[in-house]
């Protein structure tokens, strides 16, 4: 196979089956060998060769093939750069002067690019040779994926070696080292007669670099904590709420209501319950803090003038499920909003997963490839923001603001008919896939779509973009666009989301194996571009960066109303209680928006410095454990653990497999094998790279045991991570990167790809247990996110100024109670496995305020209970007419009216130092309670039937509807019918029934009955202003309500009504004989 087939068409086949078919795309071109004439990258002419017939070499860097007009227009227009490693170009023979050649020399029109002093370095005759997977001509490419180590190059192609054989024999020989002699010897004259006249200019150059330098040394972020006169007052409210509590509790529970003692005890437990609730709820909130980032210094430090990029490469991984749910032209505006960030086009892939094998999900894609090459330069040229068509087109502001380009009026006028052509084309693709056909799919070329089978069908790969060819329409680089659906075969359990996701960090860690994985849902696009240079801020810093697992960015959504009735943007979370998880260990991963480290995916632990030698004393002999400072066995121990001219003490470090290692002098293995675990700077250990993994047994002979049980055995790396040779080497990569030698066969790399999505791969390994996502919960995150905490990593939030990414929100109630009733259940299962955060991982690295966050993350269903209970209680009392609280006296009142105002301080404290506002807190609130007692309290039954009687729940996707530019909230007021909604409709039945009745009692017994009802009415009034967003949810646009809604809520209101009078258990019943009245007047 060649490698145009493989990059050409779509790739499909199943490793158990031994199949591997390649459907060509109509679209695809011929082949084209390393002979062939290389043509200009910019303007596609070809590439003439110089006067002394070799062949034009503009960049003796990287050798990326640009021809001589284009070269000399960059050079006195454009940036005077290297399209792809950045470099300067440097003056050629023949060629006008311009400003800056003066630092390449006077000479230059006597000698020739050969006199660069860096020349493009060239392979060793042992080394393997690197090929690009994409690539379509097979040339050799000259740039490295990122420094340091090989790895897949972009699709540019580079200079054959044989077209600088020339330059490489005349380099070892003793002219050219004359040469070079008499040049510097001229360049250094030249500059001892200029010296004296631009000293001035010379100092403030080197002032200005030096400044740079300086800046560019400076953190890439800092944590901005809170003021004191903010958080200081909250956190004394605190503590004097947490005492008043407790002197209320104490109140409640001895003086019970001697009338009313079921209702007393209810009322007690959930109070207690609901204690317990806050404090957990309330602790992780103690320190929070914010960072900023600075997006200059780390342009400073890794992207300098002059010098080749040295920024991270980053996969984003897009999951989609089913596109009638989930809308194409949807996801398709994800897409380009990835594709057209601000970030190296050659450190950008985007993996898009396909859950659902569906065509026209593989077609949208083909349509928004091909409108890329248009929207991506667009956005660029022009800086526009944001860059997803649908919602940039939409948005009504002045989008001439800070637009000085005379043409960007044309443009975007001609940009916005092209998208909506797109739209169009979409829109076509749509209605076609309403009506599947008999025979099934089939793709333009005539073959069967392999995925009409939805669930029985071969693993499928595609390559959009990345490959020879797939420029914009300005000649430059676009980032790699990766359709992939794992395999799917009757009988196999493939994890849903979770499973999906693991596919796709295999998938990119055989083609592309960048450090850093960002994941979206398809629902939401990149609102800021420059959102992944604000994750690396934190990745990339020297010190933090090695010890974070992900970096979590807040959740944002369009299209919700204005009053955000049902608390879709969910601010109190993301802007409260995050904040304060961030000044412990972290945020919790919330399932989008999250920049991963891979190597904290694979279940690795966080780097940790060696511990310092305890201090000892002398004072008595090692032998002797009773020494003044109790360090004599200790330090007896540490000696124990060197061998031969060793310095220094090793901490013994819990290993990949589960048992702990320690390094030794021999940390390399023999001949061209690469090293398993050796020590970087400052006592951290890394893991090297070109790890190859079949010389792994070999190098472990001639090793003494101690050291052969360091190094983990190839049997061990299968059991953990599946039996792929090139995805396990690609594990130990830690700065990411293909393995050396990976890309030289890219048929082979396809071939691998497709094994490691087969539907048996994960069978007996650790994939979903310890690996990548864990199975086990419908809320996959939590879990992921826990899991990672526990071995010790950190996470940070990043909140900047602009919203780095934006999605959909279900606004309408019966979808918005579906998604609350997933969470919610997903938190039951995890409560009720293995890993609940209140016995698991004792031993591990996790904070305690840590943990009580994630415990409050998994209880929070099992409170709706008893806040049923309570929101019943109240309609109960005026029913009957007793009441939970007897006869308060001054000590009471005072402690009632004390956590009262307590609760009023936090909440309006809380409010002052996060900036939330007023209106969102209280959404905040009300949604807990409609939550509560509807998707909370079904969740807490739906899990137990789970885990204690096997009975499964059907996982439902939410449904992400498109923009409807005639009604935006048409899907507020729309009613679904759900189960769900029983509960809280007749909670507020009850209570507005009780509320006339405490009434109508209170006039039929005169002025003594009025105040005891005050207290029953403050708490029916409180518990129906809470429930009023479903109120209005119910009644809809035309106020009416489905009849059945009513019906069975007035059913089961009677039922509980008439049974309750007819039990009365307050009522004493009368002992002895029953005394009638005689009728005789005495």
């Amino acid at each position: 196979m060649d490698t145009g087939s493989v990059t050409g068409g779509l790739v499909a086949g199943s490793h158990q089956r031994d199949e591997l078919h390649v459907m060509r795309s109509h679209e695809e071109g011929k082949v084209r060998s390393a002979a062939d004439v290389k043509t200009c990258r910019v303007c596609g002419d070809e590439v003439a060769a110089r006067e002394d017939g070799q062949p034009f070499v503009a960049c003796g860097e990287c050798g990326f093939p640009v021809c001589r007009p284009c070269y000399e227009y960059e050079r006195s227009e454009g940036t005077q750069c290297c399209p792809q490693c950045n470099t300067r170009y440097k003056r050629q023979k023949g060629c006008p002067r311009v400003e800056g050649d003066e630092d390449d020399g006077a000479d230059m029109d006597d000698f020739e690019e050969e006199f660069q002093i860096k020349s493009p370095k060239q392979p060793k005759p042992h080394e393997p040779v690197n090929f690009d997977v994409y690539s379509e001509n097979g040339e050799q490419p000259a740039q490295k994926w990122r420094p340091g180590g090989p790895a897949l190059s972009s699709f540019t192609g580079s200079v054959a070696g044989k077209d600088l054989e020339a330059e490489r024999e005349m380099e070892g020989s003793m002219e050219w080292k004359d040469r070079i002699d008499k040049w510097k010897t001229k360049q250094e004259k030249r500059g001892k007669l200029h010296r004296d006249d631009s000293d001035d200019e010379d100092d403030d150059k080197n002032d200005d670099e030096y400044m740079l330098l300086a800046e560019a040394r400076q953190p890439l972020w800092r944590k901005v904590p809170i003021p004191s006169s903010k958080i200081n007052p909250y956190r004394i409210v605190i503590v004097l709420r947490l005492v008043v509590l407790c002197f209320f509790l104490k109140f409640r529970i001895t003086t019970p209501a001697m009338d009313a003692v079921p209702l007393w005890l209810a009322s007690v437990i959930c109070e207690l319950w609901f204690a317990l609730s806050w404090i957990l709820d309330q602790l992780p909130k103690w320190s929070p803090v914010t960072r900023e980032t600075y997006l200059d210094r780390l342009a400073l430090r890794y992207e300098r003038d002059g010098e080749p990029c040295r920024l991270s490469p980053i996969d984003f991984f897009v999951s989609t499920v089913d596109p009638l749910k989930e809308p194409p032209i949807i996801t398709a505006n994800t897409v380009l909003s990835i594709l057209a960030v601000d970030y190296p086009v050659d450190r950008v892939s985007c993996y898009v997963s396909d859950d659902g094998a569906s065509m026209l999900l593989f077609d949208t894609l083909s349509e928004t490839a091909e409108f890329a090459r248009r929207w991506v330069p667009f956005c660029k040229k022009f800086a526009i923001e944001p860059r997803t068509p649908e919602f940039y087109f939409s948005q009504k502001i002045d989008y001439l603001k800070d637009k000085v380009q005379p043409t960007f009026v044309k443009e975007r006028r001609a940009m916005k008919r092209e998208y909506e052509e797109f739209k169009i084309k979409i829109n076509a693709l749509v209605a076609k896939a309403q009506k599947k056909p008999e025979e099934g799919w089939v793709m333009q070329d005539g073959t069967p779509w392999p995925g009409n089978n939805t669930r029985d069908h071969p693993g499928m790969i595609q390559v959009y973009l990345g490959s020879q060819g797939a420029l914009d329409v300005e000649g430059n680089e676009l980032p790699r666009l990766v359709y992939v659906s794992r395999e799917k075969r009757p009988g196999y359990n493939h994890h849903k989301k979770a499973g999906a996701m693991n596919a796709l960090v295999r998938v990119s860690a055989v083609l592309t194996n960048a450090p850093f994985i960002l994941n979206l849902d398809c629902d939401h696009y990149v609102n800021n571009s420059k959102a992944v240079r604000e994750a690396m801020c934190f990745l990339m810093d020297k010190q933090l960066g090695k010890k974070l697992c992900y970096v979590q960015f807040p959740q944002r959504f369009d299209g919700i109303d204005r009053h955000d009735r049902y608390a879709n943007r969910n601010v109190v979370f993301f802007d409260i209680n995050m904040k304060g998880l961030d000044g412990i260990q972290g945020p919790v991963y919330v399932g989008t928006g999250c920049v991963f480290n891979r190597q904290a995916l694979y279940g690795y632990d966080p780097p940790r410095p060696d511990k310092r030698p305890k201090m000892t004393c002398d004072c008595w002999p090692s032998w002797c454990c009773c020494c003044c400072c109790f360090g004599g066995g200790k330090r007896d121990k540490s000696h124990k653990g060197k061998k031969g001219g060793e310095s220094g003490v090793d901490e013994p470090r819990r290993g990949l497999l589960g048992f702990y290692k320690k390094r030794s002098k021999k940390e390399k293995l023999g001949g061209g094998g690469a090293a398993a675990l050796a020590g970087g700077k400052k006592g951290y250990r890394k893991h090297q790279r070109g790890f190859e993994l079949e010389e792994i047994e070999e190098g472990l002979e001639g090793y003494d045991e101690l050291e052969r049980s360091s190094l983990m055995s190839q049997k061990s790396f299968e059991k953990r991570f599946g039996q792929s040779p090139v995805f396990i080497a690609s594990t130990l990569v830690e700065d990411g990167g293909l393995p050396q030698g990976a890309a030289a066969d890219p048929a082979a790399l396809i071939k691998e790809a497709i094994h490691v999505i087969s539907c048996g791969y994960e069978e007996k390994t650790e994939w979903g247990k310890e690996i990548g996502w864990i199975y086990g919960s419908v809320t996959e995150d939590i879990l992921t996110g826990f899991k990672m905490h526990c071995r010790g990593w950190k996470s940070v939030y990043c909140t900047p100024t602009r919203a780095a990414f934006k999605g959909s929100a279900p606004i309408n109630l019966s979808d918005r109670l579906h998604q609350v009733l997933r969470w919610a259940l997903g938190s039951v299962e995890i409560f009720m496995s293995r890993h609940c955060p209140l016995w698991y991982a004792y031993g591990g690295r996790l904070k305690w305020l840590e943990r009580f966050a994630y415990t409050n993350t998994i209880v929070y269903p099992f409170t709706s209970i008893p806040l049923l209970a309570y929101c019943t209680i109240p309609a109960v009392c005026l029913l009957t007419g007793k009441f939970i609280i007897p006869t308060l006296n001054n000590l009471a009142s005072i402690w009632f009216i004390a956590l009262f105002l307590s609760i009023i301080a936090t909440g309006v404290l809380e409010l002052r130092w996060s900036g939330v506002s007023i209106e969102d807190w209280w959404r905040n609130e009300q949604f807990w309670v409609i939550g509560g007692v509807s998707a909370h309290l079904f969740a807490v039954f739906q899990g137990l039937l789970k885990v204690l009687g096997g009975v499964d729940t059907n996982f439902t996707v939410t449904s992400k509807a498109a923009a409807d530019e005639t009604d935006a909230f048409g899907e507020l007021y729309l009613f679904k019918w759900t189960t769900l909604l029983v509960p809280p409709t007749t909670l507020i039945i009850i209570n507005m029934v009780g509320i006339v009745a405490g009434v109508s009692d209170a006039v039929n017994n005169g002025y003594g009955s009025w105040g005891p009802l005050f207290g029953k009415l403050f708490f029916s009034f409180w518990v129906i202003v809470h429930l009023y967003p479903f109120l209005k949810g119910l009644m809809g646009r035309q106020n009416r309500t489905p009849t059945i809604v009513v019906l069975w809520s007035i059913l089961l209101a009677s039922i509980f009504s008439l049974v309750w009078v007819r039990i009365d258990p307050f009522i004493p019943k009368a002992k002895g004989p029953i005394l009638k009245p005689c009728g005789v007047e005495c």
